[in-house]
């Protein structure tokens, strides 16, 4: 598959008509190159290994819940007005006031259907 040459794209990220048209630092690959293909755990164990050892290093991922939650609008412009990123300011917020529970007057469910 060949692309055509833009000077335009070229010039903004850096490179010129010759780094295009030069091609021999980086050759289509035959059927012959994938079929030597080796997987990267192969090849280079070590790395790998000291890769898959860093990952596990940092825990598992965590995960989010996509949820809908109805917010006053003016609440919600100034979040969105606060630029990329709110969502997550939110959630962070949100950890914050969790944690912060007995001070921030948080109680759970049941104790406030009690006090009713």
């Amino acid at each position: 598959m060949s692309k055509d040459f833009d000077p335009v794209h070229a010039a903004a990220h850096g490179y010129t008509r010759a780094d295009w048209d030069d091609v021999s630092d980086n050759p289509e690959w035959t059927d012959d190159d994938f079929a030597r293909a080796k997987p990267f755990s192969e090849e280079m164990p070590e790395l790998y290994a000291s890769i898959v050892e860093t990952l596990r290093k940092r825990g598992p991922a965590r995960t989010k819940t996509p949820i809908s939650i109805r917010l006053d609008d003016d609440l919600v412009d100034k979040l969105r007005a606060s630029g990329p990123g709110w969502q997550s300011r939110v959630n962070d917020a949100l950890r914050r006031w969790i944690d912060d529970a007995p001070s921030a007057g948080l109680t759970s469910a049941s104790s406030r259907r009690s006090s009713r």
